[in-house]
C-alpha cells in the first residue's frame, strides 16, 4: 500500500485527551491522528492506557477533557451507537458477547434497523470471505476464546466501517492465517478504511503497519514509522529499557507428574469437539505444549484435565500415581494441581471481586484459610506478594479486578497460581494480549518453574512462545492429538501447517509426525476445493476427497464493537 499523503485531512484528530480514575492518570493529553487508508499502531505496556483510548474513541467512556474531530467536524461520541453510526467499528481486549444466544443473534443486536436482512447468510459470506469460519446458529457459550473473536471480527466488518480499532487479532491465528488476515487489512486499507492496530508482536506491527504512536503511563512518547524500526528499537520505545529475555536450559526430565491415557470425551453439545483416544506424559521438570487452530478440542481438554469435568474411567488422567479423572477440581489441587485458564474476565477471576478475593478463589493453602476460616490478613499478603512479584499495575489488593489491564490482570492470574507452588501447572494462552515485557517475565516465570522440577503443560497458539519455552510439542487437530516430539525437531511453519491440517507430505519439514487424521478438514480452517474436486458449502461436509486447508481462526480478547 502507497503512503498516505501527510496533508490529508485526518479521518480522526484527537487533541489533549485526558481521562483520570481514582487511582490512575489512564490518558494525560493525547494527541492522536489517523488518516484515510492508513494501518496506524498504538504501542505501548500492558496498563500504559492504549485500551482507555479505545474506549473513548468508542464512546464506552467519556474523557475528563480534550477534542475529538471526525474528518475534520468536531464531535461528542456518547456512546458506542453513535461511534457505529459515525463508522468506527471496535474488536475490545474483552467481549462482549451474550453467551446463552447464537453468533447470529449477538451481531443482529449490533446492527441498525433494517440491517438484519438475510443476515445468516451475509455471517457466512463475510466469515467465508476474510477467513474467520463461523456457524450462525452456534451459541456462543459453546465456543472457545479463539471463536468467540471471531464473532468479535465478523460483527464489525459486517457493519462496514470506515474505522477499525483492532486489538490483538492474530494472538490465536496460525502463522499463515495471520498472512491472509494481513492480505485482508492492507486490502481494506486500500479501499479508504483507517485501521488502529493494537499489538505486542512487534514483529507484525514492522511488516503491517505504517505509522506508530507510542504510549507510555498515559502520555504519546513518541511516534515513528515502523518499518524503518528495528524490533530491538520499537521494544525500547515501549518499555523505556531493553528487551528482556528468557534463559533456557536443557531439561533434565524426572517421573511423569500427569499421565493421560487413551482420553475419550464425548461432545457436550451439538457444536462441541468430541475428544478422540488422547494420549501423552508431562514429566516432572518439563514443558509439554500443545498446539492447534481454536476450537478443535483445546477447551474439551482443559476441562477434562482441570476438572471442571469429570469423566466415568478414573485411570484416564493421573496426577503422580493417582488417577483423578473422577474428582472435582478442588479434589485435584489438593493433589497439586493449578491452572491458568484462557478466558481471565469470567474463568480465572471475577471481575467485581477484589484482587484479594480473587486471590482466595483458588490460593486456599499457606494459611490464607484455617478450620474453615478466612484470614484476611494473610490473603491481603499473598495478594501483595502476587502483586510485587509480577509487577502488577495496580491500586493494592483492594483494586477491583475489571479496574486493570488485560495484560495485567493476566500477570495477576499467573502469579496467583505459580505462587501455589504446585506440582502440576496447566496454562492456557499464559502471555495472550500481554506486552513484551510482561509476555517475557511470564515465560521465564514458567521456564523457573519447570527448572524446580514442576511438570508445565502449556496450550496455546502463539507458534513462536511455544517452540521459546517448550521442550516437546503436539499438534490437536478435530479432537485427536499428534504424538509429541521435541521442540528442536520442529518448526514454526511446519506447526503451522499441521495446525491446518496438512500431512507430513504437504509440509515443508517432516520432523515431526502428523496428527491423527479425523474426517474433513479441522475446525476453524477453510477448505476450497483443489481443481478437479468437489465444491462445499460454507457450513457443510467436505464433498470431494482433495482439499487446500488454510486454518483460519481469531482468539479473545475483548469487549466489541456490538455493545448492546
Amino acid at each position: 500500500m502507497a503512503d498516505t499523503p501527510t496533508e490529508a485531512v485526518p479521518r480522526l484528530a484527537l487533541r489533549g485527551i485526558t481521562k483520570r480514575y481514582p487511582s490512575v492518570l489512564a490518558n494525560d493529553g493525547v494527541d492522536l491522528d489517523v488518516l484515510p487508508g492508513e494501518i496506524h499502531a498504538v504501542l505501548g505496556e500492558n496498563g500504559a492506557g492504549k485500551s482507555t483510548l479505545m474506549k473513548i474513541i468508542y464512546g464506552v467512556v467519556e474523557p475528563d477533557a480534550g477534542v475529538m474531530r471526525w474528518e475534520g467536524e468536531r464531535v461528542q461520541i456518547a456512546n458506542p451507537a453513535r461511534a457505529r453510526r459515525l463508522g468506527i467499528g471496535m474488536v475490545f481486549q474483552h467481549f462482549s458477547l451474550f453467551e446463552t444466544l447464537t453468533v447470529a443473534d449477538n451481531i443482529r443486536l449490533a446492527l441498525e434497523p433494517g440491517q438484519s436482512r438475510q443476515l445468516r447468510q451475509r455471517i457466512r459470506d463475510i466469515s467465508t470471505r476474510y477467513g474467520l469460519p463461523l456457524t450462525p446458529a452456534r451459541r456462543v457459550h459453546t465456543m472457545s476464546v479463539g471463536e468467540r473473536q471471531r464473532v468479535e471480527i465478523v460483527r464489525c466488518l459486517l457493519q462496514k466501517p470506515r474505522l477499525l480499532i483492532m486489538d490483538e487479532p492474530t494472538s490465536v491465528l496460525t502463522p499463515q492465517a495471520a498472512q491472509r488476515l494481513f492480505e485482508t487489512l492492507r486490502t481494506l486499507a486500500s479501499e479508504g478504511v483507517s485501521i488502529l492496530y493494537i499489538s505486542h508482536k512487534l514483529d507484525e506491527i514492522r511488516a503491517l503497519c505504517t505509522r506508530a504512536t507510542v504510549l507510555r503511563a498515559g502520555r504519546v512518547t513518541g511516534q515513528c514509522d515502523p518499518r524503518r524500526e528495528t524490533t530491538a528499537s520499537l521494544a525500547r520505545m515501549m518499555i523505556g529499557g531493553e528487551l528482556p529475555h528468557t534463559v533456557h536450559r536443557e531439561a533434565n526430565a524426572g517421573a511423569p507428574a500427569l499421565r493421560v491415557h487413551r482420553l475419550d470425551v464425548p461432545a457436550d453439545d451439538p457444536f462441541g469437539t468430541r475428544l478422540s483416544g488422547i494420549s501423552f506424559e508431562v514429566r516432572e521438570g518439563e514443558i509439554l505444549g500443545i498446539a492447534g487452530v481454536s476450537g478443535n478440542g483445546q477447551k474439551e481438554l482443559l476441562a477434562a484435565l482441570s476438572g471442571e469435568r469429570t469423566l466415568a474411567r478414573a485411570d484416564a488422567i493421573l496426577i503422580g500415581s493417582t488417577p483423578v479423572a473422577k474428582l472435582d477440581a478442588s479434589a485435584r489441587r489438593k493433589l497439586g494441581l493449578a491452572f491458568i485458564p484462557e478466558d481471565r474476565l469470567g474463568r480465572g477471576a471475577v471481575p467485581e471481586m477484589t484482587l484479594a478475593d480473587n486471590a482466595l478463589l483458588t490460593a486456599r493453602g499457606d494459611g490464607n484459610v484455617a478450620r474453615g476460616f478466612i484470614r484476611e490478613r494473610s490473603v491481603v499478603g499473598f495478594a501483595k506478594r502476587t502483586i510485587a512479584a509480577f509487577g502488577v499495575k495496580a491500586g493494592g489488593p483492594d483494586a477491583v479486578a475489571r479496574s486493570l489491564s488485560g495484560g495485567n490482570l493476566q500477570k495477576f492470574i499467573v502469579g496467583r497460581e505459580i505462587g501455589q507452588r504446585p506440582k502440576v501447572l496447566l496454562a492456557a494462552q499464559p502471555t495472550w494480549g500481554v506486552d513484551v515485557g510482561a509476555s517475557a517475565q511470564i515465560r521465564q516465570a514458567l521456564i523457573d518453574l519447570r527448572e524446580r522440577g514442576v511438570a508445565v503443560l502449556v496450550v496455546s497458539e502463539e507458534l513462536d512462545e511455544l517452540i521459546e519455552i517448550c521442550d516437546r510439542l503436539a499438534v490437536m487437530t478435530q479432537g485427536r492429538l499428534s504424538p509429541a516430539k521435541p521442540v528442536r525437531e520442529t518448526s514454526a511453519e511446519e506447526i503451522g501447517l499441521l495446525m491446518a491440517g496438512a500431512s507430513p507430505g504437504e509440509t515443508t519439514q517432516t520432523g515431526m509426525s502428523a496428527p491423527i487424521r479425523a474426517e474433513g478438514p479441522p475446525r476453524g480452517a477453510i477448505c476450497t476445493p483443489a481443481r478437479g474436486s468437489a465444491a462445499r458449502e460454507p457450513d457443510g461436509p467436505l464433498q470431494g476427497r482433495t482439499a487446500e486447508c488454510e486454518a483460519r481462526s481469531s482468539r479473545d480478547k475483548p469487549q466489541a464493537c456490538g455493545d448492546p
